[in-house]
């Protein structure tokens, strides 16, 4: 039965994509032509549109053609997600709407290229050290040679380009993180099902021969984020792993660790670095430093409230007032703008790419690489999309770090498409095959 549904792929699925990359056009092409009507006949811009178009067009037919049984709702909704994204960069800061739309063009590619090439978890499962020191070297180059975009001074020097070019390193080492660490449990795999089975050998899950090498190669990681102070990435990085450890190992003791954990360094880092203590100060207490350190949160609490249920529309609000709208705060334009019902469709999007991401793991437990590498990458855009949005709602303090695959950020964003496209290639896996 496997050999017959890798033969003859599912029409049903290829319809269902084609149909909701069609839902998806509509929503860009609508909300971009509206922007473009507003601004009148001299300062129209259709280049994002047509961009959308032919990656959203090229990328389903190559995927069709190429990976014919991969699951049908990945890529139409990181293309709504990216189509939301430019409707707002445009909005928001049209200047930066044909570098996003250019990004969004290499981006798809990427996610092609990573879906459609045959080795490409064999690469990743057994280059793992190749390609962490390689990363962490990027890491530590950012160091010496690292710029900010921006230009302000005393700004975090977190970008490594030339030629007007720019990528953050920490993005690509969510992806070598995360491959590293799913290739080195999957080896580990029979002594953890072993442990996990038998109480006897509990002990053996701690022991520094299993868990020592990904402790310490996780633990450079941390150090060099945190001395370079990408504290948001730090996070995300611990996050990950924790829970990553947790699905190989089903220890409930990693999870209680790891929470102790972060309540120390929570405590160590809001005594330690200064960042953190204006950040989470901020977050007490925002109202009292509305015209100072918390006029970003402020201004996005406004945003939020002033959409209501249905929002302002699409380029009527003010959400300009919110620094940095376009990248930290875009989630506060979307609300003001589309309001609740936009800012909970960008949410539902977000909950469904995930679980069908989980579930691609799910569906490939015999395999322990495919499972976890699977689980890893839908990870961190789970828990990178869960701390923006709560630092934007106030609910947790700000981390500095992007919306996935909707916030502006060419790196950002190609490496969020890369990961879809594991993921995309692994969902195409038959979990029956030896």
């Amino acid at each position: 039965m496997s050999s017959h549904r890798s033969l003859n792929p599912s029409r049903h699925e290829a319809v269902a994509e084609r149909i909701l990359l069609v839902i998806a056009g509509l929503f860009v092409v609508v909300n971009l032509a509206a922007l473009n009507i507003l601004r009148g006949v001299g300062s129209q811009d259709w280049t994002p549109i047509l961009v959308w178009i032919a990656a959203a067009a090229g990328g389903h037919l190559v995927l069709e053609r190429r990976l014919p049984n991969h699951d049908p709702l990945l890529f139409p909704l990181v293309m709504m997600l990216s189509g939301f994204g430019i409707a707002v960069i445009d909005r928001l800061a049209p200047v930066f709407a044909d570098r996003q739309a250019a990004w969004l063009l290499l981006s798809t590619a990427a996610l092609v290229f990573s879906a459609a090439w045959p080795t490409v978890l064999r690469l990743l499962r057994d280059y793992r050290y190749l390609l962490f020191f390689g990363g962490l070297g990027l890491l530590l180059a950012s160091f010496v040679f690292g710029v900010n975009p921006s230009g302000q001074p005393g700004a975090p020097t977190l970008w490594l380009g030339a030629f007007g070019l720019y990528f953050q390193p920490a993005e690509i080492l969510k992806i070598v993180l995360v491959a590293f660490l799913a290739s080195y449990l999957a080896e580990q795999f029979p002594l953890l099902s072993s442990a996990r089975a038998n109480r006897a050998l509990e002990g053996s899950f701690l022991s520094p021969r299993l868990i020592g090498p990904v402790l310490l190669m996780w633990g450079i990681c941390l150090l060099v984020l945190i001395w370079q102070r990408d504290l948001g990435a730090a996070l995300v990085f611990f996050l990950v792993f924790l829970l990553l450890l947790y699905a190989a190992s089903g220890r409930l003791l990693v999870l209680v660790a790891g929470g102790v954990l972060i309540v120390a360094a929570g405590v160590l880092a809001y005594s330690t670095f200064p960042v953190v203590t204006q950040r989470v100060d901020i977050w007490i207490d925002p109202w009292s430093r509305a015209e100072g350190s918390a006029y970003q949160i402020v201004q996005s609490l406004i945003a939020v409230s002033a959409g209501g249920a249905f929002g302002q529309g699409i380029g009527q609000g003010s959400p300009a007032y919110v620094p940095v709208v376009h990248s930290d705060a875009v989630y506060a334009a979307v609300a003001e703008e589309w309001g609740l019902l936009g800012a909970a469709f960008i949410v539902l999007m977000l909950l469904v790419l995930v679980a069908r991401g989980l579930r691609v793991g799910i569906r490939l437990t015999d395999r322990p690489f495919s499972a976890l590498l699977s689980t890893g990458l839908t990870l961190v855009i789970g828990v990178q999309s869960l701390l923006i949005l709560g630092g934007v709602m106030r609910l947790i303090p700000l981390t500095g770090i992007t919306l996935p695959f909707v916030s502006y950020g060419g790196s950002s964003l190609l490496v969020s498409f890369v990961m879809v496209g594991v993921l995309l290639r692994l969902s195409a896996e038959d979990p029956y095959a030896i």
